[in-house]
């Protein structure tokens, strides 16, 4: 089968960077549709946003290059296509509640048609031909609490929810929705299908069990839900909860407590830190008594002591300096919101939210930064008398590092689109 990939040409803020190349459940997102769609397709074709399709008769997958979806969605897609025996578009109903609550706010890749939204996705048994009919598949959300909100705190109390699905298809057009694609759609639906599993297959309950026992270790903590790479060093006095991944020579050290994670290769995690539900990028250093909490790191980040990263996404070759706090609610109670595909601040449906900080940034120590604020690629922020807390987003123009005599040691590597950058280190 003929793999068609379209371009979106759409650079997200803060990054400064196109969808494909940021990463994923620790993968550029380029990469991870690539390993998917490996085994049912044997060519590939990139195109321009705006280019026409090829004609050809043999069986073709089309799908833009902003997304995100995984192994269960795509079987499912392609047997109902297949079934169906004509060209389908991938389509949602609002009456799917992941779709409604977790893809839609915030988004512009979806295109209306009547009472269903139609997503850049599509299969041709004969070759590309007009007219394809939209094919909803049910995403199979299920409703998971994961946090607990006083009376005091929000005239609405009780538990948040996540409509978790056990498929997943998301377009990429904001930070928020890498947040969603890792941790909603990412740890949170891995550990559904899971719990799913569990439940439903008893000769897979037994294996647990036996691993379990065999082992010496409690079931969350066994080799079959968590998985460990080669050449890694990990305390004794860790606790590792899966499901979690680890991979190939990460270090982890004493009084490390780890639930529910992604970790990637060459990571680092000192002695006392936290982690629940977060993805790790390679090459990341975690200090001593870093804490995240359904927060994601790309590639060679590091998050120093005891900051705490709440609902957060981080771009690669970032520093997080010691003592920060990304905050993830607002204390009054009032809608969250978050910039949208076009750059308008727009309620982003979600009751708790972190912020977001690009490629290439050095924080400096003992910052406090409010919900969904963003830190464009490239920025330094240093802690001062003027500026202790980050309320609004911050934009490269306003750097620290423009102060300084020694501002062309700190280059500017991701510029926005259009713009010229010379060289001068």
């Amino acid at each position: 089968m003929l793999k068609i990939i379209l371009e979106s040409p759409r650079y997200l803020a803060p990054f400064n960077e196109r969808a494909r190349d940021l990463r994923i459940q620790n993968k550029p997102l380029w990469l991870h549709q690539r390993d998917l769609l490996a085994p049912h397709t044997d060519r590939e074709m990139e195109l321009p946003a705006n280019a026409r399709l090829p004609q050809t008769s043999e069986p073709c997958l089309v799908y833009r290059d902003n997304l995100f979806f995984d192994a269960p969605y795509l079987e499912a897609f392609l047997a109902a296509a297949r079934k169906h025996g004509g060209p389908v578009r991938a389509a949602f109903s609002l009456d799917d509640p992941a779709f409604r609550e977790h893809c839609l706010p915030l988004s512009s890749s979806y295109t209306q048609a009547g009472n269903l939204y139609l997503a850049d996705l599509w299969y041709y048994p004969q070759g590309p031909q007009p007219n394809a009919e939209p094919l909803v598949i049910d995403l199979q959300a299920r409703e998971i609490g994961y946090y607990h909100v006083p009376t005091y705190m929000a005239t609405d109390s009780g538990d948040l929810v996540y409509q978790v699905p056990l498929r997943s298809l998301i377009a990429i057009d904001t930070w928020v929705h890498i947040f969603i694609a890792d941790t909603v759609f990412g740890l949170f639906g891995r550990g559904a299908r899971f719990e799913n599993r569990l439940n439903t297959d008893p000769f897979f309950k037994l294996g647990i069990l036996g691993t379990a026992m065999y082992e010496g270790k409690q079931v969350l903590e066994c080799s079959r839900l968590v998985e460990i790479g080669r050449n890694c060093s990990i305390d004794p006095r860790a606790v590792i909860h899966g499901p979690t991944s680890i991979g190939d020579n990460v270090t982890i050290g004493p009084g490390v407590v780890i639930e529910n994670c992604i970790i990637g290769n060459n990571v680092n995690i000192s002695q006392d830190c936290q982690l629940m539900l977060s993805v790790v990028g390679d090459g990341t250093f975690l200090p001593f008594r870093a804490a995240l909490f359904m927060s994601s790191l790309m590639d060679n980040a590091m998050v120093a002591q005891n900051a705490c990263l709440q609902m957060c996404v981080v771009g690669r070759n970032s520093f997080i300096g010691a003592g920060n706090t990304f905050t993830d609610f607002n204390l009054i109670s009032a809608p969250i919101r978050a910039r949208d595909a076009e750059g308008r601040l727009k309620n982003a449906n979600r009751p708790v939210l972190g912020g977001c900080v690009g490629h290439n940034c050095r924080i400096g120590a003992g910052l406090v930064i409010y919900p969904a604020r963003m830190i464009e690629s490239d920025v330094v922020l240093f802690s001062s008398p003027e500026r202790r807390v980050i309320d609004h987003d911050i934009r490269y123009e306003e750097s620290d590092h423009h102060k300084l005599k020694e501002k062309d040691r700190h280059p500017r590597l991701y510029p926005r689109p259009g713009e010229q950058v010379t060289e001068t280190w």
